[in-house]
C-alpha cells in the first residue's frame, strides 16, 4: 500500500474537525475572550489531534513581529560564549521567543554574512559581539540591536552589555598581590583585540598605584585557545628565572593550556608555577589542580542582553553600557607565598 506524503495541518483542517469556522479557530488561537467554552474546547482538541502549528511567518507579517531574535557570538566552541548564548536563549524562551545563534569565528566577513541572514529571516532584533573595528554593517543593519563583549565599547552611543573588565582584572591582581605574587607574568590575547588593551591598561594602573614598574612584568601573547595557552606558557618557561612563577592568563582556555605545558615540562602547579584564569568556564573545575579564576557572568550577560533588546524593540529608552561584576572562584592552582613555609626541625635536635 503506497503511503501518502505527510502534509502539514492547516487552520482549515482544525476548523473542519472542530465543526467551527476558520475565523473562530483564529480567535481561539489569538486568545480572544469572546468565544464560548464549548467552542474553545473543541478547537483545542482539534489542534491537538491534527498537530496544527500556526504559521509564525504569516502571523509576523500581520503583527509586524516574527517572534525571532538573533545572536552573533565570536566563538561557539568557547564555553564562555556558549554560556552567553544559553542565557539569551533561556530568557527569550520566557517570552515564547526563539533565538537564532550564529558564530562569527572572529571573522568580520562571516559576521557581515550573518547579519544579512538575520535581516532576511526578519528577526525582531539582534544581539551582536562586533568583530570589526569599523563595523560598517552596524549602521545598515536596520533592526533593533544590543551589543555585547569588550568590543562594544567602541560604540558608546549604543546599548550594550558586558563584564566589568577593569573590576575583574583589579580583583585578579589584588588576589595575586595578597598571595605574594606582586609581579605575575601575563598571558594575553592578540594585539588586535580590544580586550587585550583594556586588560593590560588595568594591570598597569594597578602596578603604578603600588609603585611597581609595569614594564617589569613578563608578557607573552597568543590566541585565546588551549593551544595558544600551551605555546605562550612554553615561551614564558623558556625565559623563566629562578624561583616561583605566577601567571595571569587572559582567559581560562589559555590557562588550561598553560597548565598542560607546566606538567609536560616536569613542573608542578601550584608548587612551581601558579596560574590564575579569567572567564570561569566549567572545565576549570575539572582540571588538576582545579583552576583558580575570575568568573565573568556569561549566562547573566545573555539574559540581560535579551532584556535590553526587548526594551529596544518596544521603543523604550536606551540603556547605555551595562557592566556586570565578576567574582573570584578559588581552587588549587594558585600558591599562597604570603604564608612562610613551616620550619622543619630534624629529629633528635
Amino acid at each position: 500500500m503506497e503511503k501518502k506524503p505527510l502534509r502539514r495541518a492547516t487552520i482549515i483542517d482544525v476548523a473542519e474537525r472542530a465543526g467551527v469556522s476558520k475565523s473562530t479557530v483564529a480567535r481561539v488561537l489569538a486568545g480572544s475572550g469572546r468565544i464560548s467554552d464549548e467552542a474553545r474546547d473543541s478547537v483545542m482538541k482539534a489542534v491537538a489531534a491534527t498537530g496544527y502549528e500556526p504559521n509564525h511567518l504569516a502571523v509576523g507579517m500581520r503583527s509586524g513581529r516574527s517572534g525571532l531574535l538573533g545572536i552573533v557570538i565570536p566563538d561557539i566552541t568557547n564555553p564562555f560564549w556558549a554560556e552567553v548564548a544559553r542565557g539569551a536563549q533561556d530568557r527569550a524562551a520566557k517570552d515564547d521567543i526563539s533565538l537564532l545563534v550564529f558564530s562569527s569565528d572572529w571573522d568580520a566577513e562571516k559576521e557581515a554574512r550573518h547579519l544579512r541572514a538575520l535581516r532576511r529571516a526578519r528577526v525582531d532584533g539582534a544581539i551582536i559581539n562586533p568583530v570589526a573595528d569599523s563595523f560598517d554593517d552596524l549602521g545598515r543593519f536596520g533592526l533593533p540591536f544590543v551589543l555585547i563583549g569588550s568590543s562594544a565599547e567602541r560604540f558608546p552611543d549604543t546599548s550594550s552589555v558586558g563584564s566589568d573588565i577593569p573590576q575583574a582584572v583589579r580583583l585578579g591582581m589584588d588576589v595575586l598581590t595578597a598571595r605574594g605574587h606582586a609581579a605575575p607574568a601575563l598571558l594575553l590575547g592578540p594585539r588586535s583585540r580590544l580586550a587585550r588593551a583594556r586588560f593590560l591598561r588595568t594591570v598597569h594602573e594597578h602596578c603604578v598605584e603600588r609603585d611597581f614598574d609595569p614594564a617589569l612584568l613578563p608578557i607573552e601573547e597568543a590566541e585565546y585557545t588551549v593551544e595558544g595557552g600551551r605555546q605562550g606558557m612554553a615561551r614564558l618557561l623558556a625565559r623563566r628565572g629562578p624561583g616561583h612563577l605566577a601567571v595571569f592568563a587572559a582567559n581560562d582556555l589559555m590557562a588550561l593550556g598553560a597548565m598542560m605545558t607546566v606538567r609536560e615540562a616536569g613542573l608542578r602547579c601550584p608548587e612551581d608555577v601558579s596560574i590564575l584564569g579569567f572567564d570561569g568556564i566549567p572545565a576549570g573545575a575539572f582540571s588538576w589542580p582545579g583552576l583558580t579564576t575570575i568568573e565573568k557572568p556569561g549566562r547573566l550577560i545573555g539574559v540581560r542582553a535579551v532584556e535590553c533588546l526587548l526594551d529596544e524593540i518596544a521603543g523604550r529608552p536606551e540603556h547605555g553600557r551595562v557592566y556586570m561584576p565578576c567574582r573570584l572562584i578559588g581552587r588549587g592552582s594558585l600558591a599562597d607565598l604570603s604564608v612562610p613555609a613551616p620550619i622543619r626541625v630534624a629529629a633528635g635536635r
